[in-house]
């Protein structure tokens, strides 16, 4: 397909859904208006229909958990490898020379590497910063929010340290953030620094999403922030709440009571905690994840994300909701299916986002991946991608490539006898 992006659909042809049925996916108005089988599909102009031979179609992909001001920094700070703490003190160092310029522009490029690969839709945490202007990663992220708008859900959190004040977080939701965020279990005073934050999202009746107890042990600011939050009417979230990972059972189960009776999601972001956390146990480091498994179990709402992109807190990072769910099968223990919804369906719903994917009725947000099945995209994460928000084709992605072939078969091509006569 040619045609400039983006540009409305109306028919996907010959896609394989998770369920490996083959099936045409009719668009209208940024919804999925029918799913049919494959070839049955009302007919639609060429340049607003998509042939998805070959092609896995899914929900795209959400990210509920993104720090954008901090993404791609790696490379200008050089941080020394380590632990949270190292991590904390090399950005601090680092944010002071920051402008909002540099900051929109690193930003931007995070959001569009996002978009090419899949997502749609993102939540981004955004630093109260503590040395000179202390909005200018707001102002950076409010500003690429406004510039992506109609190809990526852009949400802002106010990300709080303990040291910020109340009037800048409020100057912040002033500004156009959206929520209240922070990370009380950092404070010296952990459960002070939550009511605190909890009772500026209550006055201004905006929804929260904590960093929760980001440590093997420590503090449990987790089971409080549920007890408060209790019959919000507001959406409340938690993500790294890795020591949920390192509770023994009665009371990991007293803990995630509380989280189920006020319905709060939980983040999981394995690539950042498996890279932070541990670096005291140098012999069975443990994994530096929540428990996945009893949360599931017990029904709680469960997303994941990639967190950090190349910055102090993580170095690596491939701006790709398959990486993420790559992680949750092998250090997590989920299996495919549960691991895909996690980075789609199961993130959108912990953001408050409306349901998405080719179901008809949904938001036809949607990725289209080469791959024959759920355990092929997710190991081979293919290249080859077309992504649709709002029923929008937004981008597309085609890899070609040439390899030489092996000599068992060179050796059979030359074996085989020639068909010309030589006369």
């Amino acid at each position: 397909m040619s045609t400039a992006l983006p540009c409305e659909l109306r028919l996907l042809r010959g896609a394989t859904l998770a369920d490996g049925s083959t099936v045409d996916v009719e668009l209208a108005d940024s919804m999925v208006t029918t799913v049919v089988p494959a070839g049955s599909g009302a007919a639609a102009a060429d340049d607003e229909t998509l042939d998805l031979d070959g092609y896995l179609l899914i929900t795209a992909p959400a990210e509920p958990h993104a720090h954008f001001d901090k993404a791609l920094s790696y490379d200008s700070i050089h941080p020394p490898q380590g632990d949270l703490g190292l991590a904390i003190e090399s950005w601090k160092a680092y944010a002071a020379t920051m402008t909002t310029e540099s900051i929109a522009d690193r930003a931007r490029e995070a959001a569009l590497r996002l978009l090419a690969n899949g997502t749609t839709a993102v939540r981004c945490h955004v630093d109260i910063l503590t040395s000179g202007d202390p909005l200018r990663g707001v102002h950076a992220l409010v500003q690429v929010r406004e510039e992506l708008r109609g190809l990526v859900d852009l949400e802002l959190v106010a990300l709080a340290g303990w040291q910020a004040p109340d009037a800048d977080i409020e100057a912040a939701l002033d500004a156009g953030v959206d929520l209240i965020g922070g990370a009380p279990h950092l404070s010296p005073e952990p459960l002070t620094d939550l009511r605190r934050l909890l009772a500026i999202a209550k006055r201004r009746g905006v929804g929260v999403d904590l960093h929760a107890d980001e440590s093997l042990t420590g503090a449990d600011t987790l089971a409080e922030y549920a007890r408060i939050v209790r019959g919000w009417p507001v959406v409340t979230s938690a993500g790294h709440c890795v020591r949920l990972g390192m509770l023994d059972g009665a009371e990991l189960g007293e803990v995630i009571s509380e989280v189920l009776a006020s319905d709060i999601g939980i983040i999981s972001l394995p690539i950042t905690n498996l890279y932070l956390q541990g670096w005291e146990h140098p012999v069975a480091t443990p994994r530096g994840l929540t428990a996945l498994r009893a949360l599931l179990d017990a029904g709680v709402r469960v997303a994941a994300g990639a967190d950090n992109i190349r910055d102090p807190f993580n170095p690596v990072g491939r701006c790709d909701a398959l990486e993420t769910a790559s992680l949750l099968v092998t250090a997590g223990h989920l299996d495919f299916e549960e691991a895909i919804t996690a980075v789609t369906d199961g993130a959108r719903d912990v953001m408050g986002l409306p349901a998405a994917g080719p179901v008809a009725g949904r938001q036809a947000d949607l990725l289209a991946i080469r791959a024959a099945n759920l355990g092929e995209a997710i190991a081979f994460a293919s290249p080859d991608r077309y992504v649709i928000a709002r029923g929008r084709l937004v981008s597309r992605t085609s890899v070609n490539s040439a390899t030489a072939a092996p000599r068992v078969l060179a050796d059979a091509f030359s074996s085989i006898p020639s068909t010309t006569s030589g006369r």
